[in-house]
């Protein structure tokens, strides 16, 4: 076996997968507080679930924010750099089965990358610091929750009419095509005495997702496509498709979940090393 492998390496969390050829491995993912421990760690649990030996890995593909941490070789391994922006640009196309859209990486900030299999394009377009990031620090703040999942557990039981304006509560009439009566007017902008931590939670993570969506909505009539991939931690929140769809039909575009769509980046990242994106 020829097996490309490919690690991100988060602040806390590391993502690794791996190409034989053109199968995908199963993933792995390991949480750590240092980037070198979860490195080394996610490698072990990675090659030990996949059954293969360091003898079948050609080279290793690093990217994120952890991985400058790291050299040139892993057990001896070639490590070969990734820029993250390419990474996530593959990594959402390869998922989609698409060859252009914008890849929006929701991590601890949000990432927004226009992205072409056909020319090799792969632009960063910008990005927002609205992301899994802010949902935990303000959770932790009114909530006393530091987990981006307990939170969006919590929000199942929330109503929004308790937290959010919305335009009904305006005018009675939709105001344009895209502003319809059942659209949010103001985040936290009516919240109720008696708002519930549920209704908190849900407000919370509708916040961050129709700021993440809105941004990926403009950067896509900017680049005059329709087209928009999701890819990141929070694609797994129980609420992600539900506000995303709502958007999405409101707002004319084409918001893709894909299957794996936490580990894009990491999917991308082995990709440039494979020349499979």
């Amino acid at each position: 076996m020829s097996i490309i492998v490919g690690i991100d390496v988060g602040g806390s969390t590391t993502k690794i997968v791996g190409f034989d050829g053109d199968r995908l491995l199963e993933p792995g993912l390991v949480k750590a507080n240092d980037p070198i421990a979860s490195v080394y760690g996610g490698f072990g649990k990675f090659t030990t679930d996949n059954k293969i030996s360091l003898s079948d890995i050609e080279k290793v593909m690093v990217t994120g924010v952890g991985s400058d941490f790291l050299g040139d070789n892993i057990y001896g391994i070639e490590a070969v750099h990734v820029n993250e922006f390419i990474a996530n640009g593959k990594g959402g196309l390869y998922l989609s089965g698409l060859d252009e859209a914008i890849v929006v990486s929701m991590g601890t900030g949000t990432a927004y990358v226009y992205s072409n299999r056909k020319t090799g394009e792969y632009t960063h377009l910008g990005g927002t610091g609205v992301g899994g990031g802010t949902l935990v620090g303000i959770a932790d703040k009114l909530l006393g929750i530091r987990s981006a999942q307990h939170v969006a557990e919590l929000a199942l039981g929330g109503d929004l009419k308790n937290i959010d304006l919305m335009i009904s509560d305006i005018t009675q009439n939709d105001i344009s095509p895209t502003l319809k009566s059942d659209i949010t007017a103001s985040n936290f902008g009516k919240v109720s005495d008696m708002a519930t931590r549920e209704d908190i939670a849900l407000g919370l993570v509708n916040m961050v997702f129709e700021t993440i969506a809105m941004m990926a909505i403009f950067s896509a009539r900017m680049k005059n496509i329709k087209d928009i991939i999701l890819i990141g931690n929070l694609t797994v929140l129980p609420q992600a498709e539900t506000i995303f769809k709502n958007l999405e039909s409101i707002f004319g575009v084409n918001i893709i979940i894909p299957k794996n769509a936490a580990y894009g980046t990491v999917i991308g990242a082995a990709l440039e090393g494979a020349k499979n994106g």
